[in-house]
């Protein structure tokens, strides 16, 4: 067999549950070749990282077999960096990534902080994790997979927080690797540069779909199966609603046009079979609007200095901008520039040299979800946001707006914490719906957050009448929001 075509994974029969009531997958066979570059997608909260989980034994099946091709090696680029590792050095964070003490790391740290282009890298040895901004973390999660060399390479959302030069950095290392790379992302150009193949998690079935092209190519083939499944639906409801008014219209005049009656509404029954159910992951967000504070006059926020990072030292600048309402801000600058923690700096009152008025509510959307309490019910997240806008509650509203969000009544009650990175996304963004903010704050509000969903939430914010400042690095996802002024902290 030639070595480009040898199996590396093999998912034969594989079923897994969280519980019974929470199945995620059912059944699912599928392999990849050495050397294949794959793309994971699926709605938020379809398994996913589940299937990370499964691939690296962190989860054991069910049912059915995972093979693994005897021999090879695998290292895996979480999300985000665990609490009880930011308090590591640069070090000791890549210590950990082997099971034997390395005495000579320090020359492989530098290797790899180097390919993620990490700047500064000969510094850091020594520095603790929990000093590197959102961008930077990010950049040595890919790092601490990369110094492991695997034959196997899983990037579980590896562009979150990274500035446009990490993700070309990114990809051109990935275009020239030649080990197994398995992506979940939701960065479309991103993943389009170097994938092949798709491994396409259906919700509804639990199955996983593989679908041969590059990713633009699939979300084509996807969305026209959408499509044609919509239409199709579309149709039989209007011919089964006219079978229904016929069936009631004969039922009415009594004789044996009761029998015909009973006919149609036995035909009704069978187109209603014919109906392709609606899949869980196929299911897009509705559109939305989110409301701003009406009762607010003059400047909502003006901001005449700022702190920020320029060679690993903090300096102050002076700055001249002034928000009012119906005005969006996009703020750029380069990973470790201090980006999040401006934003962070711009929700508090009392911070030096930043008004804000002194009524206005604030929405902020934080890229590690650190507003939400994730010891709380999304039910009482959702309550709360609701009470703050000061309008009475009205569960039946909040639940609407929940649903809308695809937050369906199984996962209102759960625990923020326990949802997928997706869904707590979701719940972000439900939030500030139900809060009505004067002044909405978003830092990298595309992280985590299904394709099929980011052009609605465009739409929404381009249509949001408050004062707005955005951070993304997603050009696609900025191009379709109006930006009213720009605010460049790298020059």
């Amino acid at each position: 067999m030639a070595q480009q075509e040898k199996t590396v994974i093999r998912f034969d029969n594989v079923s897994f549950e969280y519980s019974p009531v929470k199945p995620i997958l059912k059944e699912v066979s599928f392999s990849l070749r050495l050397g294949a570059k794959v793309t994971v997608m699926g709605q938020n909260g379809a398994g996913k990282s589940t299937l990370f989980g499964l691939i690296t034994g962190a989860h054991t099946p069910e049912d059915g077999d995972i093979h693994i091709e005897p021999g090879a090696t695998l290292a895996i680029a979480r999300q985000f960096i665990p609490r009880d590792e930011l308090g590591l050095t640069v070090r000791d964070f890549f210590q950990k990534c082997f099971k034997k003490k390395v005495y000579e790391i320090d020359p492989m740290i530098d290797e790899v902080l180097e390919v993620v282009n990490l700047k500064g890298h000969e510094k850091v040895h020594d520095r603790l994790i929990k000093t590197f901004s959102g961008g930077q973390q990010a950049r040595l999660l890919l790092a601490s997979a990369l110094i492991q060399n695997p034959d196997i390479l899983l990037l579980d959302e590896p562009t979150n927080n990274l500035d446009h030069a990490g993700i070309e950095h990114l990809k051109d290392f990935l275009i020239a690797y030649k080990k197994t790379v398995i992506v979940i992302s939701h960065d479309s150009e991103f993943l389009n540069a170097f994938t092949e193949g798709v491994l396409y998690l259906d919700g509804f079935t639990r199955n996983i779909e593989y679908y041969k092209g590059n990713y633009f190519q699939v979300v084509q083939d996807i969305t026209a199966r959408i499509e044609k499944e919509n239409m199709k639906n579309a149709q039989l409801a209007k011919e089964i609603q006219a079978k229904k008014d016929k069936s009631n219209e004969f039922a009415h005049k009594g004789g044996k046009l009761r029998l015909v009656a009973k006919r149609m509404r036995e035909k009704a029954e069978e187109l209603e079979e014919e109906m392709v159910d609606v899949r869980q992951e196929d299911k897009t967000i509705r559109k939305f609007v989110i409301p701003a504070q009406e009762d607010i006059v003059g400047d909502i926020i003006t901001i005449t200095g700022y702190s920020m990072m320029h060679d690993h030292k903090i300096v102050e600048r002076k700055a001249n901008i002034a928000l009012r309402k119906n005005q969006h801000l996009q703020m750029r600058g380069p990973n470790g520039i201090g980006k999040t923690t401006l934003l962070r700096s711009f929700s508090n009152p009392e911070t030096k040299g930043v008004t804000i008025h002194p009524d206005v509510r604030v929405g902020y959307y934080s890229q590690d979800f650190s507003t939400l309490d994730f010891d709380s019910s999304v039910y009482q997240t959702l309550k709360t946001a609701m009470e703050k806008s000061g309008e009475r509650f009205h569960e039946e509203k909040m639940r609407s707006v929940a649903a809308s969000f695809l937050i369906t009544s199984d996962l209102i009650n759960n625990k923020v914490g326990v949802l997928s990175e997706g869904q707590k996304g979701l719940v972000a963004f439900a939030s500030p719906v139900l809060e009505r903010p004067g002044l909405l704050i978003l830092d990298e509000p595309t992280n985590h957050i299904n394709f099929r969903h980011i052009p609605v939430i465009a739409e929404a914010l381009n249509q949001y009448k408050g004062a707005m400042i955005l951070v993304s690095h997603v050009p696609d996802f900025v191009a379709k929001i109006r930006i009213d002024e720009t605010f460049d902290l790298g020059k």
